[in-house]
């Protein structure tokens, strides 16, 4: 059992207090790397999800109407919290989700910054004074908090998902419901209890686990007391709540599933493109909505490439998150090893070739587990030869696979990077600023890197086009998803 004291907590947080479910129902946290059960956690019902709806609504005229300074004041403090604690938390994370223990801490840092970053936009949420069309009247433009949030977070980076979103929309002066994965309430209710340490105020910041995200989700979505949701996570399932957003019109932001191309032009660095392709790719086990997916190599460069790509697997050690050595850890459940399987085996059935790597190594032998029903360590793998009609191509793989695609001219890998539904990061490698020019406004991608690998910062803004969602978060737009903009004409001036 986990035993970090100061931050393990396995009740909801609901208007301050720590509540289990009324029926006392709970259910178990694993660790992915060796199977064994961290805790049981309360597993809340739609009766007592509710309450933090209750919670939330009764806390949010207050919470909206205090000064922004104070709202800042009270978010750096949750900020400072988060760092004085990031070992603590850093561990907890690794523990329930199995990342290294050094992206963990840098994740925990991530998180901890967009939380810095919009405790110091809300001070900045400006409204305007618009030129009259009468001299009797002037014009503004207040920008006020949307109401109650329900924010749905993904498992991937189960802290940083849950602050990009939660800051800004306390920031804004909103009040938070926050569901975290099933996979990883851990980390969420870690977050609560420094919240609590940090005096937000009881109702301002709601956590409620459980093991039926559909059905709570869905009779949260029913109430009216919600008027936004902010969703991370599969495509599939965002058009669901989208769907169950339409009968109360509450405002939805989705930041939704991806293909990521990485196109590597044969005017790039080869060694420079491959170092970014392997951090882009290996992050989190390959168990990004934002990892390269498709790895799109000229053809001029393409040995090259592949011969420099493949000498750096040399050196990445596969092994619990807790090792200080690991570079990857464990897939996050034996049924995200079955799709990785899935499309590399049909991959292969249909001509690919697996040039290193390809399936799972014993994780036993590596210091982790080989509990039932099977281990999730998974090599790290390149596949060549794969094409755009395959599942790999179309589908996100979710696991540390590298598919590597010819290409012959900028045209035809334009094309065929944009040909997916997905349109949420893009990245390539080029030295000519006229081809940098083109390819960065021709990619239909809400994100695109030029020349790295890694883009996340609480200073731009994230987000996806097509279906991979809308809304943006970080950067001061960050701070536009949670408020409304009402108009004030005021009139008899000249009396």
């Amino acid at each position: 059992m986990l035993t970090i004291d100061s931050l393990l907590r396995t009740s909801s947080f609901v208007n301050g207090f720590w509540v289990d479910a009324e029926n006392g129902d709970t259910f178990g946290v694993v660790n992915p790397a060796d199977g064994t059960e961290l805790a049981r956690v309360s597993d809340l019902s739609p009766a007592d999800a509710r309450s933090a709806v209750v919670a939330a609504h009764d806390a949010f005229p207050d919470w909206s109407a205090r000064l922004a300074e104070e709202r800042a004041s009270l978010l750096m403090q949750w900020h400072d919290l988060m760092m004085e604690n990031a070992d603590d938390l850093a561990l907890l994370m690794t523990l329930e989700q199995g990342k290294p223990i050094s992206e963990a801490r840098g994740e925990v840092a991530y998180g901890a910054a967009f939380v810095k970053w919009f405790a110091e936009e809300a001070r900045r949420a400006y409204g305007d004074v618009i030129p009259s069309h009468d001299t009797d009247k002037r014009i503004l433009a207040l920008r006020q908090a949307v109401g109650v949030v329900l924010t749905v977070t993904p498992w991937n980076f189960p802290i940083a998902m849950i602050t990009r979103k939660a800051a800004a929309a306390l920031a804004a002066g909103c009040t938070v419901i926050s569901k975290p994965a099933e996979d990883t309430p851990l980390s969420a209710l870690a977050l609560a209890r420094l919240s609590e340490l940090a005096g937000l105020p009881p109702g301002v910041f709601n956590v409620i686990p459980t093991s039926r995200p559909a059905e709570v989700v869905e009779a949260l979505m029913a109430d009216t007391r919600i008027r936004k949701v902010s969703f991370t996570g599969s495509t599939e399932v965002g058009k669901i709540i989208m769907g169950q957003a339409a009968p109360s019109v509450k405002r939805v932001s989705l930041e939704l599933g991806g293909n990521a191309p990485f196109i590597v032009f044969d005017d790039a660095d080869v060694d420079v493109a491959a170092r970014d392709v392997l951090a882009s790719k290996y992050r989190n086990a390959g168990q990004t909505c934002v990892c390269a997916n498709r790895i799109f190599v000229q053809d001029g460069i393409y040995d090259a490439f592949l011969d420099a790509y493949r000498r750096l697997h040399t050196g990445l050690r596969v092994g619990p998150g807790v090792d200080e050595e690991s570079d990857i850890g464990p897939l996050i459940n034996q049924e995200a090893v079955d799709k990785v399987v899935r499309l590399l085996d049909g991959a292969t059935q249909q001509g690919a070739r697996i040039v290193l790597g390809g399936g799972l190594i014993d994780g036993a032998a590596i210091g982790g587990g080989s509990h039932a029903p099977g281990n999730t360590f998974f090599a790290p793998t390149i596949v060549e030869g794969v094409r755009d009609d395959m599942a790999l191509a179309s589908e996100e793989i979710f696991g540390p696979v590298s598919a590597i695609y010819r290409f012959s001219t900028e045209e035809d890998v334009i094309r065929r990077a944009n040909d997916t539904p997905f349109g949420l990061a893009a990245y390539f490698h080029a030295r000519d600023n006229a081809r940098i020019w083109r390819v960065s406004e021709a990619l239909e991608y809400g994100i695109v890197g030029v020349n790295t690998g890694t883009i996340s910062t609480p200073v731009a803004p994230f987000g996806g086009m097509k279906e991979s969602g809308f809304g943006r978060e970080g950067s001061r737009f960050g701070m536009d998803q949670y408020l409304e903009i009402k108009y004030v004409c005021i009139g008899g001036l000249s009396r």
